[in-house]
């Protein structure tokens, strides 16, 4: 008779602490997905429509409209007949929708603003990055500069090149005792000097 195995138990980690921790999700693998109550939105596509309406709030055509519509609602309430007026002389439902109105616009102006704020900072930041990258490449070019100098005073050039050969030739004709006048450089006898030392 075969002894029945044994089904496989899931291991444990070992340790008093570990046995007691609950076990906890792994981070390779996607999480289960939390049922929520509240509806979800795209915090992006909220703020870009803050911002349209914001802008629109800000514009001249925003007030001619309100103004248009405040008219229009006082005069109806005022003038149409009693049976059709839906707020009478107080206008208390026009100021309702008012404060309505600019409750709502308050923050949505306030979301706006705070959008264009996180903006400026992010432009910022990118700015003074980029002056920092200005500043150390002008640094690094002014010691490139100074270094190019320093090398240029110590390079001898054509016309000094030039000076010490004839000064050696005078010497070795005083040692030698005749004198004559010897051209170092063919050029200098047709045209007196190169063009390149121009």
């Amino acid at each position: 008779m075969v002894p029945e195995r044994e089904p496989l138990r899931e291991r444990t980690p070992a340790g008093a602490t570990a046995a007691s921790r609950p076990r906890a999700n792994r981070l390779d693998q996607p999480g289960v997905p939390r049922h929520r109550f509240l509806p979800e939105y795209d915090p992006e596509a909220f703020g870009r429509m803050s911002e349209r309406i914001a802008r629109f709030l800000g514009t001249g055509r925003f007030l001619v409209w309100m103004t248009a519509a405040i008219v229009l609602w006082v005069a109806w309430n005022s003038l149409a007949p009693r049976d059709l007026r839906f707020d009478e002389y107080p206008f208390i439902f026009l100021t309702l929708m008012l404060s309505l109105q600019a409750s709502y616009a308050a923050p949505l102006i306030l979301l706006a603003q705070n959008r264009q704020d996180d903006r400026d900072r992010v432009n910022l930041e990118q700015d003074r990055k980029q002056n920092e990258r200005s500043i150390a490449d002008t640094e690094y070019l002014t010691r490139e500069i100074a270094a190019l100098r320093i090398g240029l005073g110590e390079v001898a050039t054509r016309d000094w090149i030039r000076s010490e050969l004839q000064d050696t030739i005078k010497e070795m004709e005083g040692q030698n005792g005749h004198r004559h006048d010897p051209v170092v450089f063919p050029a200098e006898r047709s045209r007196g000097r190169d063009a390149d030392d121009r």
